[in-house]
């Protein structure tokens, strides 16, 4: 999943790196503020046998290598483009009359493609990722959006729920994020590029357990069960099933 271009150091003219972005609008700030994972190892409790995918919002945007939201041949927005990425098929995600997409920049942007507006940019990435060169911060893994929470993933080493009226951060865990995630109502299980499923807790951040596993791979759930490539692993405890 992870085809890695070579890695190059950060230019100076990279916009999430400085801290006002001369191209887009906002400050640009600090997702993390020495915020650690909280591993409570406990087991999950109320799961579903299953879970139902919500059906998602037809969207009729494309987005390219350099950071462009298309509607057709119509620009909806433009971002920075970068030489240090990877190879992805990312696409923008609908929800109501907005569009939401992330960039290989570690932003994450959600724009009114009525009047091309942009609403708000959050930055999905740790602030120590910009020093000492060779960064990538592509946002890869698809975007889900729940009610009034986004749940995104990236590169740069972070997992966040983030408000969608707002773009402010309810809580970031220092994870990066490769792959498509589950997301339920109350739970979310993700494959860390760090080679651990996480079961997080959607209220708040906490992380119920951490099992290692074997392969990059999308996690799927059925019968209490997740499967990450050929392992498969109780929802409930984290426990390897052998």
């Amino acid at each position: 999943m992870r085809k890695t271009a070579a890695i190059i150091t950060c230019l100076a003219l990279l916009s999430a790196c400085s801290e006002h972005d001369p191209i887009l609008p906002g400050t640009r700030t600090a997702i993390f503020e020495g915020e650690n994972l909280n591993i409570l190892n406990q087991d999950i409790p109320d799961l579903p046998e299953n879970i139902t995918e919500a059906t998602k919002a037809d969207c009729p945007y494309t987005q390219d290598s350099s950071n462009v939201i298309w509607k057709g041949d119509r620009k909806i927005f433009s971002g920075f483009p970068t030489s240090n990425s990877v190879k992805s098929n990312q696409t923008p995600v609908c929800s109501g009359n907005y569009v939401y997409a992330g960039l290989t920049t570690g932003e994450l942007v959600k724009v009114n493609p009525a009047n091309k507006n942009i609403v708000w940019i959050a930055d999905i990435y740790r602030a120590s990722n910009m020093t000492g060169g060779a960064s990538i911060l592509d946002i890869i893994a698809p975007i889900v959006v729940q009610g009034n929470s986004v749940y995104v993933g990236g590169l740069g080493d972070a997992y966040c729920r983030i408000n969608a009226s707002s773009g402010s951060k309810k809580w970031c865990l220092p994870i990066g994020v490769a792959v498509p995630f589950i997301t339920t109502e109350k739970v979310s299980f993700v494959v860390a590029t760090d080679n651990y499923l996480y079961a997080i807790r959607n209220s708040d951040g906490a992380v119920y357990w951490r099992t290692e596993i074997k392969k990059q791979s999308e996690p799927t759930y059925q019968d209490k069960i997740i499967t990450v490539g050929k392992q498969k692993i109780n929802a409930e405890t984290g426990e390897e099933l052998k």
